[in-house]
C-alpha cells in the first residue's frame, strides 16, 4: 500500500517535471509565434481551433479564454470537421490545429482540406517534423521530453504545455488590443469576478434604506431608526451634511455606561468625522476600506450629501467577499 510520504513524493515530482517542461518552453519560442500572434490580430475574422482526444478538451479550453479577453473564437472537433463541421470556417478565419504527434488519422485527413481553402493554419504541436507540423503556416512548438505519467503514454505534460501555449496566445493578443478591466468586466457581467470589475457602491446602497437622525433625536428614537432600517446603524446628519454615526455597538457601550440613558441624544454618543465612501466609489474599494478598520458598515456620500449605507453583508451577497 501506499504510504502518505510515498503518495506526496510522486506528486511532487509530477509537479516539478510539469513545471520544467513549461519553463523549457520560452527556449522554443522562435519568430513563428509572433507572426502567429500578429496573423490573429489582423484577422477580420474569428480563430477556430481544433483538436482531438485531450488535445480537443485543450482547445475548448483557450477557445473559452480567448473569447473572454476579445479574440471571437470557436471550437471545432477534428472528428466532427470532416463529418460536416468544415462549414464552421469563414474565409477570414484563422485555423490553430493542437496535435501532440500531429500524424493521428484525422488530423491528416483534416488538414488537406484547410489547406485547400484561404484560410491559414497554426499548429500547435510537440512534433516539429509531423505531418500537421510540415503543412502548417507557422508551428507553436509545444515539445516535451516525457509525460508526466509513469508509461510515458498518459497525455499529462504535453496537454499542459499546449494550455500555456495557448495562455501565452492569449495574453499577448489582449496586451496587443490593449484590452482594460473594463473590457474584462463587459465579457463577464456575471459573478463575482465581473463584479468586482464594475459594481459600484450607489448599486447597493440604493437598495438599502436610508438610516438617519439628528444631533437632538432622543436615545429612544435612535434605537427604532437603527431597528427599524436593520443596518445595525444610523448616520447623524445635518441637513444633508453627515456629522456622525452611532452604530449597534455604541449603543451595547452606552448601556454599560449608564444606567439612565433617558436624557441622552444622538450627539452624547455618535462617533464624530465616521468613515465614508462616494457612491460612484466601486465595491472593492468600499471593501478595502471596510477591511483596513475593521468596520462592517461604510456611510455613502454623493456629491458631499448623505447617500445611504453599505453594508458588509451586500459584499458577501454579491460575491464580492
Amino acid at each position: 500500500m501506499n504510504t502518505s510520504n510515498s503518495i506526496l513524493k510522486i506528486a511532487k515530482e509530477t509537479i516539478i517535471m510539469e513545471s520544467n517542461a513549461i519553463a523549457n518552453l520560452s527556449n522554443l519560442l522562435d519568430e513563428d509565434f509572433s507572426k502567429s500572434v500578429s496573423l490573429i490580430y489582423n484577422s477580420k475574422g474569428r480563430v477556430i481551433i481544433t483538436g482531438i482526444g485531450k488535445s480537443a478538451i485543450i482547445a475548448n479550453k483557450i477557445v473559452a479564454t480567448l473569447n473572454s479577453t476579445g479574440t471571437p473564437s470557436v471550437f471545432m472537433h477534428a472528428a466532427d470537421a470532416i463529418h460536416g463541421d468544415l462549414g464552421l470556417i469563414l474565409e477570414d478565419d484563422v485555423v490553430i490545429c493542437i496535435s501532440k504527434s500531429g500524424n493521428t488519422p484525422e488530423i491528416k485527413v483534416l488538414v488537406p482540406f484547410i489547406k485547400n481553402g484561404p484560410n491559414k493554419l497554426i499548429a500547435i504541436t510537440g512534433n516539429k517534423d509531423s505531418f500537421l507540423g510540415q503543412n502548417a503556416d507557422y508551428v507553436l512548438n509545444a515539445y516535451v521530453e516525457k509525460e508526466a505519467c509513469p508509461n510515458n503514454l498518459a497525455p499529462t505534460t504535453s496537454t499542459t504545455a499546449q494550455l500555456v501555449m495557448g495562455d501565452a496566445l492569449a495574453v499577448c493578443l489582449l496586451e496587443i488590443r490593449g484590452f482594460s478591466s473594463k473590457d474584462f468586466a463587459k465579457y463577464h457581467p456575471g459573478g463575482a469576478l465581473g463584479k468586482k470589475l464594475y459594481l459600484r457602491v450607489q448599486d447597493m446602497s440604493s437598495i438599502n434604506q436610508k438610516p438617519s437622525v439628528t444631533i437632538n433625536t432622543n436615545i429612544k428614537d435612535v434605537i427604532i431608526e437603527i431597528t427599524e432600517k436593520m443596518l445595525g446603524v444610523t448616520a447623524v446628519v445635518d441637513g444633508d451634511k453627515i456629522i456622525g454615526i452611532i452604530t449597534d455597538g455604541d449603543l451595547r457601550r452606552m448601556l454599560t455606561e449608564s444606567d439612565d440613558f433617558s436624557s441622552l441624544t444622538a450627539k452624547d454618543i455618535m462617533s464624530p468625522s465616521p468613515k465614508r465612501i462616494d457612491s460612484d466609489a466601486m465595491a472593492v474599494d468600499a471593501m478595502e476600506v471596510m477591511e483596513t478598520n475593521g468596520i462592517s458598515q461604510l456611510l455613502v456620500e454623493e456629491n458631499g450629501n448623505y447617500a445611504g449605507v453599505v453594508h458588509v453583508h451586500d459584499l458577501i451577497k454579491e460575491g464580492i467577499i
